[in-house]
């Protein structure tokens, strides 16, 4: 299967009532553009107000989900302050304050695993306290040198529960059972979350979880720019995704298939 956004969403997403529905959605390679480095990355003005107008229209049932922590979101997204899964569901905020789910690792493994990002290696560090993440994006090529330099650093604390989550350009070292798809579980509980029918959009493997669960919650999946099992549609980038939900909150949800035509 491979249909471009509009004729999924066409189909899919002609919602006569968006108070019916919940969007949950990715953020980095979804909502907006893979950068270099988690920092260089750019929010557009019109997705802020996008969101800020499918906020309104649903009753405040959009969030993000995604591997980063909340408070980085925050800081994307300003001034939006959305309900979101953060740390591939480590953190989670509903309407108060982002509460964490899971404990956070050791500090001497969060250095040991930093060390791997020698002077002019390309490696960026990001550590998320409940995880740590190696970006090799600027330098493919030390791909094989990090996987065994994880392997070997999660090996000498074998009392750790610990799993390594692969991603686009990176290896994230976290807690067993902690995915997105078990955050987007437990979201759905929460009004005004509850009793919706979920539609996610992802893009990387770290969102399979989501797909997965997706079936069991009544809602479907779409993604960007690659194929995962069960999809209602694939979009082409992020670009189309920011289009179409501009399109849907301009219509309103009311004839949003003529919108996304």
């Amino acid at each position: 299967m491979q249909r471009g956004l509009h004729e999924a969403m066409t189909n899919k997403l002609a919602f006569s009532n968006l108070k019916t529905v919940a969007l949950l959605l990715d953020v980095d390679g979804t909502l907006i553009d893979i950068g270099n480095t988690p920092s260089d990355v750019h929010v557009p003005s019109d997705l802020l107000l996008s969101l800020d107008q499918l906020v309104r229209l649903t009753g405040g049932a959009v969030a993000l989900v995604s591997g980063r922590p909340i408070a980085d979101l925050d800081r994307l997204f300003v001034p939006l302050r959305l309900p979101a899964i953060g740390g591939h569901g480590a953190e989670m905020r509903l309407n108060g304050e982002a509460f964490r789910r899971t404990a956070p690792l050791p500090i001497g493994l969060r250095k040991l695993l930093a060390s791997a990002a020698t002077p002019g290696s390309g490696i960026i560090v990001e550590d998320k306290g409940y995880s740590l993440a190696l970006h090799y994006r600027a330098a493919p090529h030390e791909k094989g040198r990090l996987s065994r330099h994880i392997a070997e650093s999660v090996a000498g604390f074998p009392n750790e529960p610990l799993e390594i989550l692969p991603g686009k350009s990176m290896l994230e070292v976290k807690r067993p059972g902690v995915n997105k798809g078990a955050g987007v579980q437990e979201l759905m509980k929460h009004q005004p979350f509850q009793h919706r029918k979920p539609i996610f959009i992802g893009d990387d493997v770290t969102d399979e979880s989501v797909f997965a669960l997706l079936p069991a919650l009544g809602g479907e999946g779409f993604s960007v720019g690659r194929e995962f099992r069960d999809l209602a549609g694939i979009f082409a980038s992020p670009s189309e995704v920011r289009r179409t939900l501009q399109r849907l909150a301009q219509s309103g949800g009311a004839g949003a298939a003529e919108a996304v035509a």
